[in-house]
């Protein structure tokens, strides 16, 4: 069995490892908004650390879209936010034909609070064979419909 000891600090944001897939060289990405700032790159592609946000409030989508079909076996994301409180809710979607159907892969929502708990990472094992187009929809705060999405990272292998 391997252990690890983990602390609040590093639990903060998550480092993935792992052999991922280099989304920029196999994959076109679609966005509904994005803040200049921070644009999609520097939530999908490693080295990057300020991630991805929106630039327009609301739900928000990002769409990988792939030139060959992926076996994919591995979805990690992780977001952050240590200003407001909200609830969040993203859903991860996939298609095999081009995005003419999608199936859901997992829906989750997590309550953010600066006082306490300032990320979530999630790691899935998947077996997704075929994969042509896979989505993320976030809805940055259930409760308000003028809370800005953000997006720490997404890796996929």
């Amino acid at each position: 069995m391997r252990k690890r000891i983990i602390t609040a600090e590093s639990n903060k944001l998550a480092k993935p490892e792992g052999n991922w897939l280099d989304l920029e060289e196999i994959a076109e990405v679609e966005i509904s908004s994005e803040d200049i700032a921070f644009p999609i790159e520097s939530a999908l592609l490693a080295g990057h650390t300020t991630g991805w946000r929106a630039a327009e409030p609301g739900k928000q989508t990002i769409r990988l879209m792939f030139s060959q079909p992926q076996k994919l076996t591995r979805i990690f994301l992780s977001f952050a936010e240590t200003s407001i409180e909200r609830t969040q809710e993203f859903k991860v979607r996939c298609s095999s034909d081009n995005g003419q159907s999608f199936q859901e892969i997992v829906r989750q929502q997590w309550n953010f609070s600066p006082s306490g708990a300032t990320s979530e990472t999630e790691d899935f094992s998947v077996e997704l064979a075929a994969v042509t187009e896979l989505e993320l929809n976030i809805t940055p705060d259930i409760n308000n419909p003028k809370a800005f999405a953000s997006l720490a990272q997404l890796r996929l292998a």
